[in-house]
């Protein structure tokens, strides 16, 4: 386990509450210290318009009595808070329903061995003045850029954390890591014809980091690219989604595979296990145990150990996400999915989602296209998980003879999720760039609404 003064203090106290826990009648206990430290700034035409900086020293405790459970955060570390801690925690455990299905997670699951090196915290110091430097050029860039008329503004932060788990059936886990981002927003046009644009990096290592002139020149470049977009008919088109929003159709899925939305009946993937529900071609994959990666983690929520899980295999479902809790009311093993947080009883997320990429350049993947549309921006969240009825809002650009055309907006594009899961066929260019990441997407017979 890695060390230094945060997880040694904070250790000191996970253990002094769990042992006067149990102590005081709890059956089981487990404990959470969560230490974060950010900055970040907000700059917009050559200023510096705000500053934000936060610490957050958060203790949770969770015990269970029979079984009964309940969970109280505090951020006062005082001796005599602890104490009225652990009292509060276990008087509220004796007062609320029964839950079957609540618990640690199984001893045999959580994680005994060393942990993986995965290299995710970086303690290069920024300082505000250099964020508003990067700001200050992101922003510079994206203004000279043709077309761009004005900023909508930049922003940069800084992040570090550290998370320590103690459990009364063994498992003492400490994990750390840091983040650094950057953000510009462009506006290109004038008067009702303008049209704004983004570019963003972020990264657990600041050396990681896009340059600021670049991130800059993409911002304003992308809304530059969108001025005066024509209007389209409805109908039913190919629709080719860029990379920073297919992603999202990943978030759709994970929500759909999520063991609450199981358990509770309201996915509209609830019977799909071990079925085919995307073609043959698609791979699609959580790993926590990436180099560097955003979401990367040594240990779930629970202590359980984590590992690379092939959620879709050769286009079937191999398995739902579960936390102890999920697990027991389905019958199933734990997944290593668990979240956690201070002040709430664990959740279920994904690490370092993504999905494999295929074997066709986007260029490739859209070459037939005679009429269609390559999709930039989504807006809103017209989606209903339980039927997986899709319709959103969006922005991009006509697909003409194999090539992207004229910019589009104001359009709406639906279908459902099960068949467009089915139909989608992923293009070769994957890159590690969010927490999630998906390919160019191309889906055909989309219904598109127009003007």
């Amino acid at each position: 386990m890695a060390s230094d003064d945060i997880s040694i203090n904070s250790l000191d106290i996970l253990e002094y509450l769990i042992e006067n826990a149990i102590k005081a009648g709890a059956d089981a206990a487990d404990a959470v210290a969560i230490d974060a430290h950010s900055k970040s700034i907000s700059w917009r035409n050559d200023r510096l318009e705000d500053t934000d900086s936060s610490e957050i020293e958060d203790i949770g405790l969770r015990v269970f009595i029979g079984q009964k459970q309940a969970i109280v955060s505090t951020s006062d570390r005082s001796n005599d808070n602890l104490n009225q801690l652990v009292a509060r925690t276990i008087e509220m455990a004796r007062a609320v329903p029964e839950d079957e299905y609540c618990g640690l997670a199984p001893e045999e699951a959580i994680h005994r061995s060393d942990f993986a090196e995965l290299d995710l915290y970086d303690d290069t110091q920024i300082s505000v003045s250099q964020l508003a430097e990067l700001s200050a050029r992101a922003e510079t860039s994206a203004r000279s850029v043709e077309g761009v008329t004005n900023s909508d503004g930049a922003g940069a932060s800084a992040s570090r954390y550290g998370l320590t788990l103690l459990t009364s059936h063994g498992f003492v886990g400490y994990s750390r890591g840091s983040s650094f981002s950057l953000s510009v927003s462009a506006i290109a046009g004038e008067g009702t014809g303008m049209e704004r644009d983004y570019d963003y990096t972020s990264a657990r290592h600041f050396v990681d980091l896009k340059a600021p002139e670049t991130v800059g020149s993409t911002a304003g470049g992308r809304a530059a690219v969108r001025l005066n977009p024509i209007k389209i008919e409805s109908g039913s088109k190919p629709v080719v989604f860029a990379p920073r929003v297919s992603n999202s159709l990943l978030g759709h899925f994970s929500g759909a595979i999520n063991g609450t939305s199981i358990a509770r009946g309201t996915s509209f993937l609830k019977d799909m296990m071990g079925e085919q529900v995307f073609n043959n071609n698609v791979a699609i994959i959580d790993d926590p145990l990436m180099q560097r990666g955003l979401k990367s983690r040594l240990f779930d929520g629970e202590g359980v150990t984590v590992q690379k899980c092939n959620l879709i295999e050769n286009g079937t479902l191999q398995t739902w996400m579960l936390n102890s809790a999920t697990a027991k009311q389905l019958g199933l093993n734990v997944t290593g999915h668990a979240s956690r947080s201070s002040s709430s009883t664990p959740g279920i997320t994904t690490s370092n989602l993504y999905m494999a990429p295929g074997t066709l350049s986007p260029q490739e993947l859209m070459a037939d296209i005679k009429d269609g549309v390559y999709i930039t921006e989504l807006i809103g969240m017209g989606v209903n998980p339980v039927t997986g009825d899709y319709s959103r809002g969006a922005a991009g650009f006509l697909i003409k003879d194999g090539q992207i055309a004229e910019s589009v907006s104001e359009i709406t594009i639906a279908g459902n999720l099960k068949e467009m899961f089915r139909h989608l066929v992923p293009a070769s260019d994957l890159n590690f760039i969010y927490g999630s990441n998906a390919p160019t997407i191309r889906i055909d017979g989309m219904t598109i609404a127009g003007a």
